[in-house]
């Protein structure tokens, strides 16, 4: 019924998300971003505009399509990639290069939307919730080695080695006894087999442990070097750390960061810093879960302008074996002192040293002595240990306790992103290897997820005109 072909543009609707990812990536200051190849030489063929690529990386996560072997098909097959890409169509290793060699700048990316965002006052800039996740690595659990494996390892084959020799020697020994008397006797050829086989592997095992001798790490991993095991994920193995700062206004990241760091203490600081730098903020709250307990963080938070919500972690030796935890007894900062459970007064008495903070304790021998509570609070007599700067500590307590509903907004926040990025957009894995190219990869995870929730927010034609401006 047409006298001519219908035009590609017809197909892509005014709504459609690749219009956006078009005039977002032209936006762009590729240069000032870190993308290389931007600006083409002038003696040769020309390769891809860097935007080109870009565009199809945005578009390929939005729509969980992260293989570059399959964005190479899309570009053949997609009508909304063909549109984006003008019918280009770049094979598999040009588009796997191209997110190799621009890793660091997909972070700059990142920003210049969470920037765009905010420019639409879809940042609420006054609560961040931050929280750590573990995302798989390309390292399976077999090819991860920690110290204690290592040498545990090794005991074990120096344990078989010496049998299998005792065996050999007796083996010996009887085909000399057999050879004496006349008969005929026949050695094991196996048992040097497996000899061979063990005294390899432990070679082997050796060298791994030298190697960590040498660079002071407590594992190493074969496949990904940077990887690590991650001893409270067993789901995970081996893996990486994600970190995320979540405005709750609209469950928007505000910054993101991938390390090999296995536990979350020390991170809260930094990660709130960087969203802070990014939302363009001077002082900011932050809450986070027991895992980024940490006095010296804590402090570095106050010292920030960050005002922190972080639960004390119930631990310690007194708390395994049933007795009263430290919490049970109150300290008066105007006297310094502590009152225990039964109204006895523990003053201090000893300092020492704690890490890089002196720790007084504060103990009273004589009242433990006669305490009626005495078996449910200690088996001789109590201490009571502070840190010299635990203030910091007990000021966040009281936040807590005048704001206990706080904590549900972080686990109302924080874990709409991780939910939807490991479910919905299928990242139960990386693609890549070594931490710095994981860092571009999950860049680009976090960017379509703000995308995804910017669209549901204001729409296509919002985020087209908020480009435009």
């Amino acid at each position: 019924m047409l006298l001519l072909p219908e035009a590609v543009d017809d197909y892509v609707g005014p709504d459609n998300p690749v219009r956006f990812i078009e005039a977002f990536v032209d936006g762009l200051d590729l240069a000032a971003s870190g993308f290389v190849r931007v600006a083409a030489k002038e003696t040769g063929r020309p390769g891809y505009d860097p935007a080109d690529l870009l565009k199809l990386y945005v578009y390929g996560y939005l729509n969980r399509v992260r293989s570059s072997r399959r964005l190479e098909a899309e570009a053949h097959r997609n009508i909304e990639v063909i549109w984006l890409l003008r019918h280009l169509k770049p094979d598999f290793r040009t588009i796997a290069d191209f997110r190799r060699v621009n890793r660091a700048a997909f972070k700059q990316v990142f920003r210049e939307f969470v920037i765009l965002c905010r420019q639409l006052d879809l940042f609420g800039r006054e609560l961040l919730a931050v929280d750590g996740t573990r995302i798989k690595a390309v390292n399976n659990k077999d090819r991860n080695f920690t110290r204690g494996v290592l040498t545990k390892f090794i005991n074990e084959a120096d344990e078989k080695l010496a049998d299998y020799m005792k065996r050999l020697d007796e083996g010996d020994a009887q085909e000399e006894k057999a050879s004496n008397n006349g008969s005929c006797g026949r050695s094991d050829g196996k048992l040097a087999e497996k000899i061979a086989a063990v005294q390899g592997k432990r070679d082997r095992h050796k060298a791994l442990l030298d190697e960590l001798d040498r660079t002071g790490e407590d594992q190493i991993s074969l496949t990904d070097p940077d990887a690590r095991a991650m001893a409270r994920m067993t789901k995970v193995g081996v893996g990486y750390n994600i970190q995320l700062a979540v405005d709750v206004k609209h469950k928007l990241i505000a910054e993101q960061e991938v390390c090999n760091q296995v536990l979350d203490m020390g991170l809260l600081a930094p990660t709130i810093e960087a969203a802070m730098d990014t939302l363009g903020v001077d002082r900011i709250e932050a809450v986070a879960d027991r895992g980024y307990f940490k006095i010296e963080d804590i402090e570095a938070c106050e010292k920030a302008d960050i005002t922190a919500y972080v639960p004390k972690p119930i631990r310690g030796p007194a708390v395994a074996e049933g007795f009263f935890s430290k919490e049970e007894f109150r300290y008066e900062p105007d006297k310094d002192i502590y009152l225990c459970p039964a109204g006895q007064v523990l003053s201090p008495r000893h300092f020492g040293k704690s890490r890089d903070n002196v720790k007084i304790d504060y103990v009273n021998r004589d009242a433990c002595k006669a305490c009626h509570l005495r078996e449910r609070c200690t088996k001789s007599f109590r201490r009571v240990s502070r840190l010299e700067n635990e203030a910091v500590l007990d000021r966040m307590a009281a936040r807590l306790a005048a704001q206990p509903d706080v904590l549900d907004q972080r686990r109302e926040s924080v874990e709409h992103p991780f939910g939807t990025i490991k479910q919905w957009m299928y990242q139960g894995a990386f693609l890549m290897r070594r931490l710095e190219n994981v860092r571009g990869e999950f860049s680009l995870t976090a960017l379509a997820y703000n995308i995804k929730r910017a669209i549901t927010l204001v729409g296509v034609a919002g985020l087209i005109a908020a480009v435009r401006v």
